[in-house]
């Protein structure tokens, strides 16, 4: 299959373009930066920003499915990173007939959201980190999920917790809106991704993945994801 996938040189972006081409695909990877991005058999490196209309219309043509893990990072100031993509994606998307799109959301888009168990994050980290800190971010994740969701297109929105880094793909968890758990490895988020991909289960509807096999540093998540400055 060809895909692409955007976000490409982003630390969910680089697992999921390597575990894509592995898996035998060919992936166009689409990224601001192309020099971050290291040669490889079936990969194509297109250069466009995501709320770009005609460097998006480029980058997509001739493929079979649309991959999005766009991010950006916390901040005071109103975000629209990801509504304006989405809008631009699935635009581009009708007008070369892709049906397919899974675009990278969060878990704390389900209102109804809360781990089973995880008191100090209910309480404390959930209410300081995602409600406060990342709040413009998350509201602009809610407008993207309403402009995916007005599409006729076979979306799957994909919603991870609290992502970290970890080597390998464990056997993570996923569930229908959302997943109960707090973490989620980037690797697994790449890897539900793709499986999804093929078997389509979440169709038209909202994916939760949680990893339940490893845990991070809860200090040195907080810092890395919505602290420090790229």
């Amino acid at each position: 299959m060809r895909i692409a996938v955007f976000g490409a040189n982003g630390p969910t972006g680089r697992h999921l373009t390597g575990q894509a081409l592995a898996a035998g695909h060919q992936v166009v990877a689409v990224t601001r930066r192309p020099g971050s991005l290291a040669p490889a058999p079936g990969l194509t490196v297109a250069v466009a920003d995501a709320t770009d209309p005609v460097a998006v219309d480029e980058a997509v043509a001739g493929t079979d499915a649309v991959l999005s893990a766009l991010g950006a990072r916390f901040t005071k100031e109103r975000v629209s990173t990801y509504s304006a993509s989405a809008t631009v994606l699935t635009t581009a998307m009708g007008r070369h007939g892709i049906g397919r799109l899974l675009v990278v959301s969060s878990s704390v888009a389900d209102p109804h959201w809360r781990p089973t168990g995880a008191h100090f994050f209910n309480h404390v980290l959930d209410p300081l980190v995602n409600r406060r800190l990342g709040r413009t971010l998350h509201e602009d994740m809610r407008r993207m999920e309403d402009v995916i969701r007005g599409t006729g297109l076979d979306w799957t929105l994909v919603r991870p917790s609290g992502l970290f880094e970890h080597p390998v793909v464990t056997d993570y968890h996923t569930a229908e809106t959302s997943a109960d758990g707090v973490f989620t490895a980037r690797t697994d988020l790449a890897a539900s991704m793709l499986r999804e991909l093929e078997e389509r289960r979440y169709l038209r509807t909202a994916m939760g993945v949680v990893t339940t096999g490893v845990k991070p540093n809860v200090a040195k998540l907080i810092w890395n994801e919505g602290v420090k400055k790229k």
